[in-house]
């Protein structure tokens, strides 16, 4: 019943995109040619989704069929949209036609369709031109993002302090090593103290960054080292194992990748990080989230860790930190997180507006957070995932510099 009431919705979303091209042009090639198109796109979405394998999950033509589908249906829908909305007012127009005989509003209804359809195709030719983007350019459209953020506490040997941060790699949805390679010279360009990764190396499979290895080898190991942490997808559970040991062998070499780019992965662990006299505790958990598989154990990563210590903590997923991490006694001052990538969708301009349909999901889902003097930031993440593209939330490096001192207004 469900696939049925979705299958109506597409054909009516259909018959309103077609009915804007028919009413602004009487070309019968053009006509033919977009319902000729359209139905092959149909006919490939059907088929495309009907051999999907969850023993291999995600591939490029997955990326690439979901792709199709937004770039496709979001257009059509507002187009859909915004027609049924002048059907409404037809429908009103002509039943006030019927009881006062207003003529001139009859009248005017063919001349006003004709509008209200160029109005229409104008406005979801940019979503179209948007997606699009995002397809081709966006994905990898990098960003440094710098964050400067004080403590009172701060040791004063790390006054100062610079942390790149990265994210949400997904190894297995990159298509171009030149631009990777791109990012990873922007990473070294920013001579950071550390380097942190926290987490989702692959989308699945740890071959998926075999290609890759090399490249994230030539990340620079700076003076206070390379750390990372899990995410997610490091666990292989979005698709069918043959066997519980080929999963548990994926994941010893999904941890191994990090061994490979030279990156300490900590496993609900924490390291002490020395600078002059001073040190601060890095502490790193596996994935834990409230709609995800929950493995970290903040516990036994802080074990031996006095409230006073400075910590820093790396978690994935970004919903650990109101429900456990902000209102723990250990007093984490500063966590990072990533997982929610922005949505790979929304509208940023600094000062103005932050947006993006994932904050009905993740109450902290970009950037930085603040609560009872303890902080979050949160990555929008290097790769991308599902929709292969990025509109508006751009792929981050994230630079932080830790000052001692107030929080500056």
């Amino acid at each position: 019943m469900r696939l049925v009431f979705i299958g109506v919705i597409l054909l009516l979303v259909e018959l309103y995109a077609f009915q804007a091209f028919r009413t602004i042009t009487k070309e019968r090639w053009i006509l033919i040619t977009y319902q000729v198109v359209s139905l092959a796109i149909f006919i490939y979405l059907i088929y495309s989704f009907s051999q999907f394998d969850r023993s291999v999950g995600q591939t490029k033509q997955t990326l690439f069929t979901m792709g199709l589908l937004l770039i496709t249906l979001i257009p059509k829908l507002l187009i859909a949209i915004i027609l049924l909305a002048e059907d409404v007012y037809r429908l009103f127009a002509t039943t006030i036609n019927y009881f006062t005989q207003a003529d001139n509003i009859k009248e005017a209804i063919p001349e006003r369709r004709k509008f209200v359809s160029q109005v229409a195709l104008m406005v979801a030719l940019i979503p179209f031109t948007s997606l699009l983007y995002g397809m081709t350019k966006g994905k990898y459209n990098f960003k440094v993002i710098r964050q400067t953020i004080f403590f009172p506490d701060l040791p004063d040997s790390f006054d100062g302090t610079t942390i790149t941060q990265i994210s949400d790699v997904h190894s297995g949805s990159f298509d171009d090593p030149e631009k990777i390679s791109y990012a990873i010279d922007l990473i070294n360009e920013q001579k950071s103290d550390i380097i942190l990764f926290t987490g989702d190396i692959v989308n699945t499979h740890a071959d998926e960054m075999h290609p890759w290895v090399d490249t994230f080898r030539k990340i620079d190991t700076p003076a206070l080292g390379k750390y990372s942490v899990l995410g997610n997808h490091d666990y292989g559970e979005y698709i069918d194992w043959p066997s519980e040991k080929a999963k548990e062998d994926n994941f010893k070499a999904i941890k191994d990748l990090h061994r490979q780019i030279d990156f300490k992965l900590l496993l609900n662990e924490h390291v002490k990080i020395k600078k002059g006299t001073d040190e601060i505790a890095l502490v790193g958990v596996e994935n834990w989230g409230v709609k995800f598989r929950q493995a970290g154990d903040l516990h036994k990563a802080s074990e031996g860790l006095s409230q006073k210590d400075f910590k820093i903590l790396m978690s994935h997923d970004p919903s650990h930190w109101d429900a456990e991490v902000k209102k723990h006694d250990k007093h984490f001052h500063l966590t990072l997180s990533g997982h929610t990538h922005g949505l790979q969708f929304g509208i940023e301009i600094p000062g103005l507006i932050k947006w993006s349909p994932i904050e009905y999901v993740y109450k902290q889902w970009a950037g930085l957070y603040e609560e009872m003097g303890k902080y979050i930031y949160v990555n929008r993440g290097f790769g991308f995932h599902a929709y292969p593209g990025r509109v508006g939330i751009w792929p981050e490096i994230t630079v932080i510099e830790l000052k001692k001192g107030e929080k500056v207004a």
